[in-house]
């Protein structure tokens, strides 16, 4: 794929493709026969591939990466905190080089994704990103900050109709437990899909109308989607109405809402009624 280009956004998107394309490659390889061992090769395989790239062309920056040693850790008031570049650094990617490894060992699935995002310390946006892309890269297609999809249009039914029918996309293994009373209280469908990136970019591209994860989750779950959703103008929030922020000690980001503007007030009342 030649030099990256220096511009950000246009450079998430470049190395989102590069380890997108490594994956297809890995899965070509090894074939399906031994899930276990295609989800472990491919999250070294598209994590080293990013590391490698990032510290050879944004060698200044810091890196949270799913897959980093240590990533997970809540930073306890024992733990030096002050150690963690991450947290002093004016620039951090936050990376999950394999978003939905379940759905990637599995032959025939694509919705699975790569997420490669940049928070900026004065980032004028409260979440702080500033870049971003995810790879989708068995759809052959990459969404990205760089040029942001148009605003989804609505539906020929929610257009014609008087009443419209809310998809929310929803975990195919783990969905909220209030999400189904959520759903019927709201008039919604749920649409069953893989990893978290591939649901957000199903609203960016308007095949559905939300996401709402409550289930617990980590910032490189939802960094690079939520920069491309909010990109194209759509709202993400906590399911309380708050701000998602990201680079904090913990990574933990338990919860969140994406969805249509027109949408958001309704949706997190119903939040309220059925998430506490």
């Amino acid at each position: 794929m030649g030099s990256p280009p220096m511009i950000d956004g246009a450079f998430a998107r470049w190395l989102a493709a590069r380890a997108g394309q490594a994956l297809l490659d890995l899965r070509t390889e090894l074939g399906f026969t031994d899930p276990g061992a295609l989800k472990s090769a491919g999250d070294k395989v598209s994590h080293d591939l990013i590391r490698t790239e990032l510290a050879k062309w944004r060698p200044g920056d810091a890196v949270l990466s799913e897959e980093d040693e240590g990533s997970r850790l809540a930073w306890a008031a024992e733990v030096n905190a002050g150690a963690v570049s991450r947290l002093t650094a004016d620039r951090v990617w936050i990376v999950d080089p394999l978003d939905g490894t379940r759905e990637f060992a599995e032959e025939g699935r694509s919705d699975w994704a790569v997420h490669i995002a940049l928070w900026a310390r004065n980032a004028p946006s409260p979440h702080g990103l500033v870049a971003g892309a995810v790879g989708l890269p068995a759809q052959h297609r990459v969404l990205g900050t760089d040029y942001p999809p148009a605003y989804p249009p609505m539906t020929v039914e929610a257009a014609t109709a008087g009443a419209r029918v809310i998809r929310l996309a929803a975990s195919r293994s783990r969905p909220p437990v209030f999400l189904t009373d959520l759903a019927e209280d709201v008039g919604a469908k749920l649409v069953p899909m893989g990893s978290a990136g591939a649901k957000i970019a199903a609203v960016v591209t308007g095949e559905v109308d939300a996401y709402i994860h409550a289930g617990g989750q980590y910032e490189w779950d939802s960094a690079a989607p939520v920069a491309v959703a909010t990109a194209t103008g759509l709202h993400a929030s906590r399911i309380d109405g708050s701000a998602l922020e990201y680079n904090e000690a913990d990574p933990r980001l338990p919860d969140l809402l994406v969805c249509r503007k027109d949408l958001a007030t309704r949706l997190l009342a119903a939040l309220q009624r059925h998430s506490g």
